[in-house]
This record gives structure tokens, C-alpha cells and sequence, in this order.
């Protein structure tokens, strides 16, 4: 994925005065005037907490410099989120290499809580601390108490050839997960070691790593939160045949203890790798499919006129985050 470059966004609150406004936002579609507008797909999750995800509308622009003046105004109640995202860089010993991470916690962490905190490990960090700010979410969804506090560390995962090494079903992406940074991660943050508590997200290519990394390690990842999952590619980063290389592991293998969320845009119905390669749209319906006849909990989302970019993942991630941290959703769907 990357990030869009020169993508803008800003969390409004849409109010009766102000839908006029946003009509011509080419992003935002509003259901209804006045604090009960919603942005419209097909989740009905978001019917289930209008005011909130009306507050979590997202207008985006062409470029940060270029920004047309929309009424806005920011939540009162939601804290700085970026003064509590720590920043450091560790030594990835499965890939050799050093590794940017961001560990995200809640407004009024406890490190000796009772209970421990649900946790978010999610691909791509940099655009889940920018372009999709996960740690704004968070604190929207906390501070409305529609989700518990929960604490997210965002990977860096590079970019070209590296991130796909990352995240294209690779093995060693598993080895880093599972021997080096869930347990630093439990070692220094009261964080969860339930798995059906933990989700790991991404979008594109991160996507198809959130959900190899879970049928490989369902005993630590028991949520994958997948957006416009690249499930076209073959094993260990190819884009060669077989594609559709997890689907067909999912086939032919036992089902894991494992819940989905997955969504995919509309208009991400074309062939990859410049038309030799699988349909994008299709191999994620196969991929559902296969999930499906294994018994797996899913919930799948084509997303009206949604295209493989930020502006439309970012509108359906925050209801995929209460249904996975709730435990809703859990019907076998299509």
C-alpha cells in the first residue's frame, strides 16, 4: 500500500447546517441530515452507532496544500492521541534488518490494570499513524465507550520489494511476529494473551499478511481485520503461479481458530499484474469462499463504489473495529 501521497484528511462532525457543505465531497456520502448522518455502505454496524461514525466522516483532498475550507470541529472529549504513540526502532533478527514499530496506548493506560488490554498489531504502521490514523480511532471508539481501551502497535513494513517480502505470505514475517515482537510487546505493555482478544489488520498487501500470520499463529492471532486483501499472490512473496496460493492452504487444511472481517471495493473488479494476472476482486471472493466452506466466522463487505485506496478503507475501518473487539458479526455471512 504505501499511503496515498499528498492525501489530507480531517474527522468532522456532521451537524444540519453543515451537510450542504459536504455534499460535493466526492468521499463522503451522507444517509440523513442533521447528528444522525452516517457515511452510507452496507454495514450494519454503522446504523448501530450513528452519532459516533458520524463524528468519524472523513473528507479528504487532493493535496494537504491545497485543502477547500470544510466546517469542522473535533471531538472535546477525545485526548492528543499522538503523545501517547511511542516511536522506537528494533532489531528484527528474522529479517536482519531494523524495524520502525509504534505502540499505541489508551488514555489512562494502567500498567498493573486488573485485566489486560486487547491488542491491535497492525501492517504498513506508517499510514495507520497518518493516513489512516488508527490512534485517533481508537480514542473516538474508546472515548465513546463502544470499544474497550485497548493498546495497537503499528509495524513499519517499508516499501517495493521489502514490504512484499513482509507481507506476501511470508514465513519469516511469522517468525518476527511470534519469537520477537508479540513477547516484547507482553513484556513491557499489559496487553492481552487471549488470542480471540488480539486482531491484526492490514490493507492490500497487509491484508493477505493479516491473514496468513493468523492461520499460521491462531494461537496469537485470533481477529484478522483485512481490507482490500491481496489474495491473488502466491507463497513467499511471488507473483507467480499457483496464485491464490492462501486460498488453496486454506482448502486443503484444517479449520483454525480464527474470525474475519474482510472488505474489498466495488470497483476493484480487474485483473492484477497489468492483466495476466487473477482478478483482484474475485480471488478475495474465492478466498471468502473457501473461509466459508472451512466454517469460519466472516464478515464480508463489498464496499459500493469503493476503489483499492485509504479514503475508502478508512471508512469502513472503525465498524470493523467494534465488531471484532466486541465479538459481533460472528454469523457465517456472505
Amino acid at each position: 500500500m504505501g499511503g496515498v501521497a499528498g492525501l489530507a484528511w480531517r474527522a468532522i462532525f456532521i451537524e444540519a447546517d453543515e451537510e450542504a457543505a459536504y455534499a460535493e465531497m466526492p468521499t463522503l456520502q451522507v444517509e440523513a441530515a442533521g447528528p444522525d448522518a452516517v457515511l452510507l455502505h452496507d454495514l450494519a454496524v454503522i446504523r448501530t452507532y450513528r452519532p459516533l461514525f458520524a463524528s468519524l466522516a472523513v473528507a479528504a483532498s487532493a493535496s494537504a496544500q491545497a485543502i477547500a475550507p470544510i466546517p469542522y470541529r473535533m471531538d472535546p472529549r477525545v485526548p492528543a492521541s499522538a503523545k501517547r504513540l511511542e516511536h522506537t526502532t528494533i532489531f528484527d533478527s528474522a529479517y536482519k534488518r531494523q524495524r520502525d514499530i509504534w505502540i499505541y496506548t489508551p488514555a489512562g493506560y494502567d500498567s498493573k490494570a486488573p485485566s489486560p488490554y486487547p491488542l491491535i498489531v497492525a501492517f504498513d504502521g506508517s499510514d495507520y499513524r497518518d493516513t489512516m490514523p488508527l490512534p485517533f480511532i481508537l480514542d473516538t471508539l474508546i472515548v465513546n465507550k463502544v470499544v474497550p481501551a485497548s493498546v495497537a502497535v503499528l509495524i513499519d513494513n517499508g516499501g517495493g520489494a521489502a514490504r512484499i517480502g513482509d507481507l506476501g505470505n511470508a514465513h519469516q514475517m511469522v517468525d518476527f511476529l511470534s519469537r520477537q515482537l508479540i513477547p516484547y510487546l507482553r513484556s513491557r505493555w499489559r496487553v492481552t494473551t487471549d488470542p480471540h482478544r488480539v486482531i491484526v489488520t492490514g490493507s492490500s498487501a497487509g491484508g493477505l499478511g493479516a491473514a496468513f500470520v493468523a492461520l499460521a499463529r491462531p494461537d496469537l492471532f485470533g481477529n484478522v481485520l483485512s481490507q482490500s486483501g491481496a489474495f491473488w499472490r502466491g507463497a513467499e512473496a511471488s507473483n507467480g503461479e499457483p496464485y491464490e496460493w492462501l486460498t488453496t492452504q486454506v482448502s486443503a487444511g484444517t479449520r483454525r481458530d480464527v474470525r474475519f472481517y474482510m472488505d474489498v471495493g466495488e470497483y476493484e473488479d480487474h485483473a492484477t499484474l497489468g492483466g495476466s494476472g487473477p482478478n483482484f476482486l474475485a480471488a478475495s471472493r474465492r478466498f471468502r469462499d473457501a473461509l466459508l466452506a472451512k466454517g469460519y466466522r466472516v464478515k464480508y463487505v463489498e464496499v459500493p463504489k469503493g476503489m483499492h485506496a485509504p479514503q475508502y478503507w478508512m471508512q469502513t475501518l472503525p465498524a470493523a473495529i467494534v465488531e471484532l473487539l466486541n465479538g459481533e458479526g460472528d454469523e457465517r455471512r456472505r
